[in-house]
């Protein structure tokens, strides 16, 4: 093939690959949209299963305001106590009926 023939070839391949993006473009854009429907929005039938109230576990005895549930991220105020060479028993609630590690 010439320059020229391949040219010409590429042209078409490039104009053939621009007309399916754009239907496939129009195809994904009007699903789209029907699923975004206002009317035909499904709604659940039941509310968010209530979770209970996570009551603190531990508490900074220099600050009492702190405390921290045990879940997620470690505090930086216990964090530098357990650096600090302190046990996390050493800043347990004192609760009745609880027993203490």
């Amino acid at each position: 093939m010439s320059t020229d023939q391949l040219w010409a070839f590429h042209e078409r391949v490039a104009a053939e690959l621009t007309q399916r993006i754009v239907s496939e473009k129009a195809t994904l854009e009007d699903r789209l949209r029907q699923l975004q429907a206002p009317g035909q929005a499904a709604k659940p039938d039941r509310s968010r299963r209530p979770y209970p109230k996570v009551l603190p576990k531990y508490r900074n005895p220099k600050n009492p305001g702190e405390t921290w549930s045990g879940r997620g991220k470690r505090p930086r105020w216990l964090a530098k106590r357990l650096v600090a060479g302190s046990k996390l028993n050493d800043f347990l609630i004192a609760r009745p009926g609880r027993k203490r590690r």
